[in-house]
């Protein structure tokens, strides 16, 4: 059998099906699991080094975050994901992130306005080296400055849920010529909104930049044919 997953690491504060769920995840977003695949539980936990009862309890909580649907009778497979999925979850974070973005507007610290610009010169560092994976490391760092400064965790939470959905296939829009200029010079425009905590142009700024990757998003993943059918 091949390995392609690493076992698990117990040098961690959180449960042993916390650490299982998280590498599950981070695998579908990655590839390593690829959309359509049967999840083996007694695979799944002989790679990971774990039982069968952490592996199971990690694929129900991602069948509730879309990652994994259940087929009766066949059991888990990796979800597979349609364009109108990508709109729909695009649709709800463009409102959600707009309502974010006014909340910081309001309630962002300094400390977090000087982070964020950090985070906007290390992105043109980082554009000029067409470095992608960094790219999309440096964006979620901003996106989680941004939700943190809203102080509503109950928004966090679920604003980074509906990111980590659409995870796998955002270098995909990230990786269309000009885009990721573009996408700097919308996050400088929203960071300048916050410093003025000019509410109402924080959000609607936030929200057009959510309306512009997913136009790039969903037109690039036309124009490859990257789009995996649902499988039920």
């Amino acid at each position: 059998m091949e390995r392609r997953l690493v076992p698990v690491k117990l040098d961690s504060y959180k449960p042993l099906r916390e650490i299982v769920f998280e590498s599950l995840r981070e695998a579908i977003i990655g590839g390593v699991l690829k959309p359509g695949e049967r999840l083996m539980e007694i695979q799944l936990a002989e790679e990971m080094g774990v039982s069968r009862t952490p592996v199971r309890e990690a694929i129900r909580k991602l069948e509730l975050e879309a990652f994994v649907v259940m087929i009766p009778r066949k059991g888990a497979y990796v979800a597979g994901i349609s364009l109108k999925d990508i709109a729909d979850v695009f649709e709800i974070r463009a409102a959600l992130e707009g309502l974010a973005a006014g909340l910081s507007a309001e309630r962002i610290t300094d400390e977090e306005l000087e982070e964020m610009e950090r985070l906007l010169v290390r992105k043109a560092e980082i554009i000029e080296n067409n470095n992608l994976d960094l790219i999309v490391e440096v964006d979620t760092a901003f996106h989680a400055i941004m939700y943190k400064a809203s102080r509503n965790e109950r928004l966090v939470q679920i604003l980074s849920n509906l990111r980590e959905q659409i995870q796998r296939f955002r270098a995909t829009s990230l990786a269309v010529p000009g885009r990721m200029r573009e996408a700097l010079e919308e996050h400088r425009m929203i960071t300048e909104a916050l410093s003025e905590r000019n509410v109402t142009l924080a959000q609607q700024l936030a929200t057009e930049h959510i309306e512009n990757a997913e136009n790039v998003m969903l037109e690039s993943l036309r124009n490859h044919h990257a789009v995996i059918k649902d499988l039920e």
